[in-house]
């Protein structure tokens, strides 16, 4: 058998075996789908050394290939990455199960009462890139919300992810759950992604987690519906009416808090009547932490050290200590530099004017918007949905942080009485 043909085989095989465990799951117990992850945790407890043996295989690969050093360091299972994996498990098991949960039900007229049940998508497929904490992340996730999961992790991570798959299916077989419930991709065959994302009769939907060039690829040639978003290019808007050292902490919070994710500022816009008194502060602010700063022609003789912004600077995501600066005359003119240059992702606006920002959260069509607050804030722990699969900017299904309930649909449940229709 060739290569191709092998590889065909083997994903058909995990779709097949996939789909028989989502029905399975579909009629499990909350309580078994929690006991599971936290006997995932005691193994990952219980299997350090080991797992930590595998990965430095994954480690040595990667130093022999002179990988960059922060790529590796998201390799790296430390203790402190395990602890943290440990954790997560823990803290998804003990939410509440999104499973069978009813909305409240309508009585029609004649009697009948109809509502609408939280229900699992049934199989999810997510393709990722270098950090094997995903492979335990994405695993909990898609099993408390009911889903059977294919995983398809990065070849730089091909031991980590294989042996964290080893623990997951130890901890199925013993909760009675089906051990093909998560399966890992046990190939580093890039033609395998491009077989699982053909698998319409198994999958129902991929996740992409990685960079642009992947979601770009994945989105071009899959014929199975995908969560994604392909860039973080978030804005703040400081408003005439912005409290001054407020909008100070907040664009500063916005920025650096980690310059690498996606819902970190990289473009701040700022009304003209306070940008003399506030850029030159705002400058200073930025120099003292790093943040190389590109400004518009009216933004640039107000903070000293910047460089002209391009074209290009405004549709960029830095993910790095860079940030373009525009000086806008109103509302009106933010509105539409959002409008052109947003990847939809999160935008904010810093006001005291209560009309402003009602405007702002109704107008921007971004799937996070702000008042007073920093962009990095778009993730599931802050809004309260716990650990998230990522950060969807799609417009159908989930919009936003992707946590439990984004992994679910609801189906409608009809009780009657005997009720004919005439």
């Amino acid at each position: 058998m060739n290569t191709a043909s092998s590889t065909h085989t083997t994903m058909l095989e995990l779709g097949q075996q996939a789909r028989a465990a989502a029905r399975r799951l579909r009629v499990s117990s909350g309580a078994a789908r929690s006991a599971a992850l936290r006997a995932l945790a005691r193994l990952i407890d219980e299997q350090t050394a080991w797992l930590q043996a595998e990965n430095q295989r994954d480690l040595d690969a990667a130093a022999e290939k002179g990988l960059d050093a922060a790529l590796v360091e998201r390799l790296r299972l430390s203790d402190k990455a395990l602890q943290t994996m440990m954790q997560g498990l823990r803290q998804v098991a003990d939410m509440p199960d999104p499973i069978g949960s009813l909305s409240a039900a309508a009585v029609r007229p004649n009697g009948m009462r109809v509502a609408r049940m939280r229900v699992p998508i049934g199989v999810i497929g997510i393709i990722y890139e270098s950090r094997p904490n995903v492979t335990v992340d994405a695993a909990a996730l898609c099993l408390k919300s009911g889903n059977a999961t294919i995983l398809r992790g990065g070849s730089e991570a091909f031991h980590s992810n294989r042996a964290l798959g080893q623990l997951i299916r130890q901890s199925l077989q013993g909760t009675g759950l089906p051990e093909h419930a998560v399966q890992v991709v046990d190939t580093t065959d890039r033609a395998a992604v491009g077989e699982m994302v053909t698998l319409t009769e198994f999958i129902d939907v991929i996740i992409p987690r990685g960079g642009k060039s992947l979601i770009a690829r994945l989105a071009a040639e899959s014929k199975i519906p995908l969560i994604k978003h392909l860039d973080g290019n978030c804005h703040l808007y400081v408003d005439r009416a912005a409290q001054p050292d407020q909008a100070l902490d907040i664009a500063i919070n916005a920025k650096t808090y980690r310059c690498g994710i996606c819902g970190a500022m990289e473009t701040l816009l700022v009304h003209a009547d306070i940008a003399a008194q506030w850029l030159p502060q705002a400058a200073r602010r930025f120099a003292a932490v790093g943040v190389e700063l590109r400004a518009c022609e009216r933004a640039l003789p107000l903070m000293p050290g910047s460089r002209p912004a391009t074209e290009d600077d405004w549709a960029t995501e830095y993910l790095a200590p860079i940030l373009a600066v525009r000086v806008v005359d109103s509302l009106d003119e933010a509105l539409a530099h959002i409008e052109r240059y947003s990847s939809e992702h999160t935008e904010s606006i810093v006001t005291q004017d209560l009309a402003a920002a009602e405007r702002f959260q109704r107008e921007v069509d971004s799937s996070s918007v702000y008042v007073n607050l920093p962009t990095c804030f778009a993730d599931g722990y802050e809004y309260g949905l716990g650990a998230e699969i990522g950060i969807s900017t799609n417009r159908l299904h989930a919009r936003g942080p992707v946590g439990l309930e984004g992994l679910t649909i609801e189906k409608w449940v009809l009780n009657g009485n005997g009720q004919l229709r005439g």
